[in-house]
């Protein structure tokens, strides 16, 4: 079998769980994978203005609850991921992003010098709303990276964007850490008693949505 026909039936098996087993909880291997994976994922130049929380604690998701609408998958799920934007990114975050590539790389300024002054140029040049929407762009490319990841590993999720981030932001002070919260992705196991998880998935045929042109 081809890892072609491995990555298609794991993302055939996924689907967003409506319910997660409270009892099976994912290890720290695993964990850790999906932070890297968020880690990995692409952004524009590879500035990396996100942030992510892993909510383990069962009393602080309690709390997160009624500003998620109730929704089961907040209180049921192993792991509370909460995708954020850095509020505070500004021209220092791009040379803090060009000293690490000096530091890893090992590339002079003299190289790279040119490019960090035309990315500062480009963000000066923008306001914070600006700035901000782009990062939001990006959070949801962060999302689908972390979705692909659990369904290869088969760990369950469920995209959200159903919560009310301005409570979310109070009950966790993101302010304090000039973070917003734009998604969420709770991840664990399905329930045996979520109905959805026995049904076929539904998708249009593949050549009323894949265009060729030669």
């Amino acid at each position: 079998m081809n890892s072609e026909t491995n990555i298609i039936q794991s993302l055939t098996w996924r689907y967003a769980c409506k319910k997660f087993d409270q009892n099976k909880k994912l290890n720290k291997t695993q964990i850790d994978v999906l932070s890297k994976a968020f880690n990995l994922t692409a952004t524009s130049f590879g500035l990396q203005p996100l942030k992510m929380l892993i909510i383990k604690n069962d009393s602080l998701k309690e709390q997160l609850l009624p500003h998620a609408y109730f929704q089961a998958q907040i209180t049921t799920c192993s792991h509370l991921l909460v995708i954020c934007i850095d509020t505070a990114f500004d021209e220092n975050s791009i040379d803090e992003y060009f000293d690490l590539e000096k530091n890893i790389r090992g590339t002079s300024e003299e190289i790279i010098g040119k490019f960090r002054n035309q990315l500062k140029t480009i963000y000066k040049n923008k306001d914070r709303k600006q700035i901000d929407t782009s990062a939001i762009y990006q959070a949801y490319i962060s999302i689908g990276t972390l979705m692909t990841v659990c369904a290869d590993q088969k760990i369950d999720s469920c995209p959200m964007e159903g919560f009310n981030p301005v409570k979310f932001d109070q009950v966790l002070g993101l302010d304090k850490m000039n973070l917003r919260s734009v998604l969420l992705l709770p991840v664990g196991y399905r329930a045996e008693d979520d109905i959805m998880s026995s049904m076929k998935k539904v998708r249009k045929p593949l050549n009323q949505v894949i265009i060729e042109l030669d």
